[in-house]
């Protein structure tokens, strides 16, 4: 019952990530006006606003004027939901859940703005950074690993992500630099963002899988020439997307490969 009930706070916050990604590239108040038809512009009634029921209840079309309602819709109250009941189930309910979901919202967000708009936001990224700075303390409650050594513990995990931050942001920054047309300005401040909130040693997880990833759907595309050489891909998405894994998931990565690593040494 209570990955029930973690599956139903996250399709919830789902539906206002959907929010997110639709008003926010275009600088609208996320408040205000009521969720409307993008194609009729006629205000969607409260059981039109049942996240999942209302698009099956609508077979995916307005009820009014008959327009497609975008499957990104269901497909990211399904997927938040799913995360969210990871959640819980790795941490429970509390502190933990709480943070772990708010990061989770965050970084799905920016994956799908990055997507559809291939924009970064900075409105997202700088009252992130702010809040992150603050949480960060706390971080080793959640159980993620950090092996930046300081005196105390709540010194440790902040001096952790600093350093992480810090470090995310200047390889990004020096690739940047280096290659102007190989990734944009916002993934650099992306980079920053998730250094903070994963630390070391989950920014490699993180990295690597956002790198990987990204590298194979641009060779997948670029075999099915749906891509150029030339052409951008969101790398920002899968940099998000990588994130998550590591928040969720980082500690048995690193224990599963340290494992691997110690059999094969010693072989």
């Amino acid at each position: 019952m209570s990955a029930v009930i973690a599956f139903a706070i996250g399709v919830s916050v789902g539906s206002f990530v959907n929010v997110v990604a639709d008003r926010l590239p275009h600088g609208k108040s996320l408040v205000s006006p009521r969720s409307y038809c993008s194609s009729c512009n006629r205000p969607l009634s409260n059981i039109e606003l049942v996240p999942i029921f209302s698009y099956l209840w609508l077979r995916g079309r307005c009820r009014h004027c008959g327009a497609p309602i975008p499957v990104r819709v269901i497909v990211v109250e399904v997927t938040t939901g799913l995360l969210f009941t990871a959640v819980y189930l790795r941490f429970d309910f509390g502190f933990d859940f709480v943070v772990l979901a708010a990061a989770v919202s965050l970084l799905l967000a920016v994956a799908i703005i990055d997507l559809e708009h291939k924009l970064i936001l900075n409105r997202i990224v700088f009252p992130s950074l702010v809040i992150i700075l603050i949480v960060a303390p706390f971080w080793p409650s959640l159980g993620l690993p950090r092996t930046f050594p300081a005196g105390s513990e709540m010194l440790a995990s902040l001096a952790n992500s600093l350093v992480a931050g810090i470090g995310a942001f200047l390889l990004f920054l020096t690739i940047y630099v280096a290659y102007p047309n190989g990734m944009g300005g916002g993934d650099v401040k992306l980079a920053g963002l998730i250094g903070l909130l994963v630390g070391f040693p989950g920014l490699i997880v993180a990295l690597w899988g956002g790198i990987v990833s990204g590298g194979l759907v641009a060779i997948v595309l670029l075999v099915l020439r749906r891509k150029g050489r030339k052409d951008e891909i969101s790398f920002g998405s899968f940099l998000s997307a990588a994130a998550i894994v590591a928040l969720l998931w980082g500690s048995d990565i690193i224990s599963g490969y340290n494992a691997v690593a110690e059999r094969i040494t010693g072989l």
